[in-house]
């Protein structure tokens, strides 16, 4: 049993900082080949009496999931609760760490000097053939690595079976192309810089049996650079991203009985995160400006064509006339209204251009567009589409869809809401494979009335206090 500060320290560690990763079910996502496919040897998950895929499955492709993010970002975190949820599946998790490879002698007698967090570090063609291996439905034997001998056990491996959903975590999963196009699903853990120090520190001292300047020598030498200049940049490719720092504010709005004044200000905080995780990857140059010191300063200038469209969803009345016009009464419907984001986004971007979708709602899956207002240059122009609730994808769908007609090019559309329902994510990301999802929570599942569970109700009527 561990003692008791160290329980307490990783609490409030990982309840204030860490990732949180609420559910994900592939229910009738297997039956479809999925685009990728993902290993790792995990002594968590797959069991290697776990029987091969039956004749009947023997078409079937696992759906392959993968989860990159920095150093001890909460990666495998994520990857318990993906596996918590598909309990009805089998599920095998593969870590890009055991696909080290071994240190030469020479090497072993200069280990401080060697780069454990550069793509060259890695067998990346045994761990192509692994995936390779394993989407086929063969059973791999997957190496051990010993990270106090800086070697592979050259008498032991881990036998990992076929599956329905193969999970890949590691700094640099996303790193390689070849890898990449193996997947299904790519997610990204974002996660502060300075709690991925303090985790490193702990698991490597505890768990690795290294001394504490040893550590922080490696990191400043090794892994904060090599995370710049490889692991922050395939951050771009992810599918879903899920920022730092965010579960205490959602514990916080999703409580029924939080004020409204406390509800819209712990929102509008996590709005703001998503709003700039965002903006983060839009397209930037390289600018030179000159300090009041008289320097020579060398940053970064984003993209000036940039704009905000707002998702909001009406509820019909009825048909209505007077003595000269008949007309339909449609009123807004407050529910997930991405109005509720545009805040952020004018705090973040000032006078930016923001356009309105207006989709109307007539049962759940009924949808059509109602009205449209949208720049005029739209298609020139990346695109921060807004809804805090993402569900079944239906209404993001079709605003997609629009500004696609209008010339905006899928790669340029980033799709920002607070939370997702695993559904809409797959329905979305189906349909429009290269546009970004950023979210800050994905949660369980949703149920029979097409609610996101265990979700945070009608938000837009808590937000702009119409639920009275």
């Amino acid at each position: 049993m561990m003692p008791e500060e160290t329980n307490s320290i990783d609490y409030v560690m990982e309840k204030a900082s860490g990732p949180h990763f609420s559910g994900l079910r592939l229910d009738g996502l297997l039956s479809s080949p999925p685009s990728s496919s993902t290993v790792s040897p995990s002594h968590r998950s797959a069991s290697a009496n776990s029987s091969p895929l039956s004749d009947s499955n023997a078409n079937k492709q696992p759906f392959v999931i993968g989860v990159s993010g920095g150093t001890a970002s909460g990666k495998t975190t994520v990857c318990d609760m993906i596996i918590q949820q598909l309990h009805d599946h089998r599920v095998v998790l593969v870590n890009q760490d055991s696909f080290y490879r071994g240190l030469t002698a020479e090497e072993s007698e200069r280990v401080h000097e060697y780069n454990f967090d550069h793509p060259d570090a890695f067998d990346t063609e045994q761990l192509l053939d692994c995936l390779q291996k394993l989407k086929s439905g063969h059973s791999y034997q997957v190496p051990i690595y010993d990270f106090k001998k800086h070697r592979r056990c050259s008498d032991s491996f881990r036998q990992v079976n076929a599956s329905d959903v193969i999970i890949l975590e590691g700094i640099l999963v996303f790193h390689d192309q070849r890898v990449r196009n193996l997947m299904s699903m790519k997610i990204f853990v974002d996660t502060d810089a300075d709690v991925r120090l303090a985790r490193r520190i702990r698991r490597d001292t505890v768990e690795r049996g290294r001394d504490i300047s040893s550590v922080l020598e490696q990191y400043a030498k090794f892994v904060k650079p090599a995370f710049d200049d490889f692991v922050l940049p395939s951050k771009k490719y992810a599918d879903v991203i899920i920022p730092r720092g965010i579960r205490g504010m959602h514990t916080l709005i999703r409580d029924k009985e939080i004020s409204k004044h406390d509800f819209v200000f712990y929102s509008d905080r996590l709005i703001r995160l998503v709003v700039e995780h965002g903006l983060g990857h839009l397209p930037f140059t390289e600018k030179q400006v000159v300090t009041p010191t008289g320097s020579i300063y060398t940053g970064v200038d984003f993209c000036k064509k940039l704009c905000g469209v707002s998702i909001v969803r009406s509820c019909y009345l009825g048909v209505g006339s007077s003595n000269k016009f008949r007309y339909t009464l449609q009123l807004p419907d407050t529910d997930a209204s991405g109005e509720s984001m545009e805040n952020a986004l004018r705090a973040c971007c000032k006078g930016i251009k923001i356009g309105k979708i207006l989709i109307h709602r007539d049962g759940d899956n009924g949808k059509q567009l109602i009205y449209e207002k949208l720049p005029k240059d739209i298609s020139e122009r990346h695109v921060l589409l807004l809804d805090p609730v993402l569900a079944t994808g239906n209404s993001a769908n079709q605003a997609i869809e629009l500004l696609i007609q209008k010339g905006v090019p899928e790669s340029y559309i980033i799709f920002l809401n607070l939370i997702s329902a695993p559904e809409g994510i797959h329905c979305v990301c189906k349909r429009f494979p290269s546009l970004k999802i950023v979210t800050s929570e994905i949660d369980v599942a949703l149920n029979e009335e097409f609610r996101v569970i265990p979700g945070m109700g009608e938000f837009g009527d808590r937000y702009f206090g119409t639920d009275d």
